[in-house]
C-alpha cells in the first residue's frame, strides 16, 4: 500500500517500498490517498516508471490513514470517492484500475449508499471491484458478510474479486461458490500460510493440496529468511521477520517458547538457529480448523481430501 503523496513529493522510503524485479508480473500498485489531482499525478509517474495496473484502497481502517481522509473513510462521500477515481483512470486509461472497498457504515445497515458507490466506479471505467464484507468499524471483528459481495456481483458489470475470512484454499472455493466473484483476494491467509495461493490452484486442477508438514513450514521460512536477507535492508529486514516467523507458526505444537526467543534475536544467525534448533526437536502440526471452517461447504462430497 503506497502513499500518493510519497510518490508525488518523491520521497525516497516510498519508492523502496516499490522495488520490485521483472519477474514479479503482472504486478498492480495499490496507492492511498484523499486528493484526486495528488493521484492523477502519483499514477503519471508510475506509469513512467514502467507501472501499468493500479488500485485505490479505500478499504484500510487503521486510524493513522483515516485520519487524513482516506482509505475507509473515502466511503462517507461518494461523490469524492468516483471524482479520485476518474482522476486516476484518466492517468492510468479505462480499466486499469481497481478499488478495494469495505461496506459503507452508514449506522442503519443500508446498502443504497454502497451500490450507488460501486456503480458509480463501474460507471467511471473500474477495471474490477474488490469487496471485504466488513465496515471499517467491525475491523476483523464477526464475520465476513458474503451474501453482500454476491450482491456486487448481481449489480455491477465489472469483475468482482472476493475477500475476508479466507483462511485456506476450501474457504477460497467455497467463496466463490457462494458469491460467484470472479477471483480472490488472500491477505491474513497468505501471511499465516503463502502456500495457499499453490494449495488453490491445486485443488482447482482436482489434485489434493500438498499436506503441511514440520518440514514444509522449516523450507517456507527458511526461503522467506534468503529472500529477507537477499533483498532487504539489513536489520530492518530482520525486525520484519521477528514479525512474520511467528505467523507460520500458527497450529505447531510447543511454538510458544520460540514466538519469545525471536523477538529477543538480534542477528541472522541467531534467527537461523532458533529455526533450525525449533524443527529439528519439532513436537507436531495439530490440526485446526480455519476460523472460516463453520460455514456452509458446498465441496464437502467433491473436494479432494488432504
Amino acid at each position: 500500500m503506497i502513499s500518493a503523496k510519497g510518490i508525488f513529493f518523491n520521497g525516497n522510503n516510498t519508492w523502496k517500498l516499490l522495488r520490485t524485479n521483472s519477474s514479479d508480473q503482472p504486478l498492480v500498485v495499490q496507492l492511498f490517498g484523499t486528493d484526486p489531482s495528488t493521484l492523477r499525478e502519483a499514477v503519471h509517474v508510475l506509469r513512467e516508471a514502467g507501472h501499468g495496473w493500479f488500485d485505490l484502497n479505500m478499504g484500510c481502517s487503521v486510524p493513522k490513514v483515516l485520519r487524513q481522509g482516506a482509505g475507509a473513510a473515502l466511503l462517507k462521500d461518494v461523490g469524492h470517492a468516483v471524482s479520485i477515481a476518474r482522476a486516476m483512470l484518466d492517468a492510468a486509461g479505462r480499466g486499469r484500475v481497481g478499488f478495494k472497498l469495505r461496506l459503507v457504515d452508514d449506522g442503519l445497515g443500508n446498502s443504497s449508499a454502497m451500490d450507488d458507490l460501486c456503480l458509480g466506479l463501474a460507471d467511471a471505467g473500474a477495471g474490477w471491484l474488490t469487496l471485504h464484507p466488513r465496515t471499517a468499524r467491525q475491523g476483523f471483528g464477526g464475520e465476513a458478510r458474503w451474501e453482500r459481495i454476491a450482491h456486487l456481483v448481481s449489480l455491477v458489470d465489472v469483475p468482482v474479486l472476493a475477500s475476508g475470512d479466507l483462511f485456506t484454499a476450501l474457504d477460497g472455493r467455497r467463496c466463490l461458490a457462494e458469491t460467484g466473484a470472479a477471483g480472490l483476494m488472500y491477505a491474513r491467509g497468505a501471511l499465516r500460510d503463502p502456500a495457499v495461493f499453490g494449495d488453490h490452484l491445486a485443488l482447482e486442477q482436482g489434485l489434493p493440496a500438498p499436506p503441511k508438514t514440520l518440514a514444509s513450514i522449516a523450507r517456507m521460512i527458511r526461503r522467506h529468511m534468503d529472500l529477507a536477507i537477499e533483498h532487504g535492508d539489513g536489520d530492518a529486514s530482520l525486525l520484519k521477520m521477528r514479525c512474520v516467523i511467528p505467523r507460520y507458526l500458527h497450529g505447531i505444537a510447543g511454538a510458544k517458547r520460540l514466538r519469545v526467543d525471536i523477538c529477543r534475536c538480534r542477528t541472522w544467525p541467531e534467527l537461523e538457529a532458533l529455526v533450525t534448533d525449533f524443527f529439528r526437536h519439532g513436537e507436531s502440526l495439530a490440526q485446526r480448523p480455519s476460523p472460516g471452517a463453520a460455514r456452509r461447504d458446498p465441496w464437502t462430497e467433491t473436494a479432494p481430501s488432504g
